[in-house]
């Protein structure tokens, strides 16, 4: 009887506390069915034309920066092959050539197809005069050049790399600073009034960063590239070279020479004794 009482006497406090739970969950129901009505208009206008505006004159700047650094990949991507650093039977035709000794007719065949492997012979035909030593080198200081004019090619995109954050940053700053001069212009801003400014402000520095992202792959990988196709160069030249050098070897040479000094004089048939130089009588 006693615990009827006590359950009929707590029911009242149990229907306000239900009261309370239904009404606090409505009530945080409402408010976070407002917040993503404020949310999402706000995050449909960030679309890419939406990004470019908030950007601004350095936003602008760095989307030039970046169409710049797709047609330098364009580029590269053509010139970087290996048919045009090293053009299809051009290094035969050079070395049957200087097989026969036909150097001028080889160094026409270089500069009549120009490239990196056709600079690079020409460099060492032109010393064939002073032996393979001089050769040799001259192979190797023109594999440097060209190589480097490569590389300088590939510059750019660490330039971009560096610049564009670089920019994105200075966007940054420039955007919060217009954006707390509120505070200056206005007793109490409030934060909805802040956050426009604030948010255009860091889309600069987004920006920059998918710029430099994509540019310092780009260098890793294209420099990767080069080293390759340098490399593969290089051999090539010293094998076309190689009949050269087996012709011009030392050890040919010295047997040559040697061949030579072994010839004897002719001796009288009459001469029964062929006395020794030096040899006492």
């Amino acid at each position: 009887m006693d615990c009827r009482a006590r359950c009929h006497r707590s029911r009242p406090v149990l229907q306000a506390v239900r009261i309370l739970l239904v009404t606090g969950i409505s009530w945080v129901n409402s408010e976070a069915q407002a917040w993503a009505d404020e949310v999402v208009p706000a995050s449909k206008g960030l679309d890419a034309w939406g990004l470019l505006e908030a950007g601004g004159t350095i936003g602008w700047i760095i989307m030039a920066i970046s169409v710049w650094m797709v047609a330098l990949l364009i580029q590269h991507l053509i010139s970087l092959r290996t048919s045009v650093l090293m053009p299809p039977g051009l290094a035969e035709q050079v070395h049957n050539l200087i097989a026969e000794a036909r150097y001028p007719e080889a160094q026409q065949a270089c500069r009549s197809r120009p490239s990196f492997l056709s600079s690079v012979l020409d460099a060492g035909l032109v010393e064939t005069p002073l032996g393979y030593a001089a050769v040799e080198k001259a192979l190797e200081d023109a594999s440097h050049q060209q190589a480097a004019r490569l590389f300088r090619g590939l510059e750019y995109y660490t330039v971009i790399g560096t610049i564009a954050p670089m920019l994105g940053l200075l966007g940054t700053v420039w955007g919060m600073i217009l954006a707390f001069m509120e505070f200056e212009l206005k007793t109490n801003p409030q934060v909805s009034e802040l956050a426009p400014g604030i948010y255009k402000a860091l889309v600069t520095t987004l920006q920059g960063l998918c710029v430099a992202i994509p540019a310092l792959a780009i260098y890793a990988l294209l420099r990767n590239r080069v080293d390759e196709l340098v490399a593969q160069t290089s051999l090539l030249a010293e094998h076309v070279f190689s009949g050269f050098k087996r012709s011009r070897s030392p050890s040919r040479r010295t047997t040559a020479v040697m061949g030579v000094g072994k010839q004897r004089p002719a001796v009288d048939a009459g001469d029964s004794r062929v006395e020794a130089p030096g040899e006492p009588e």
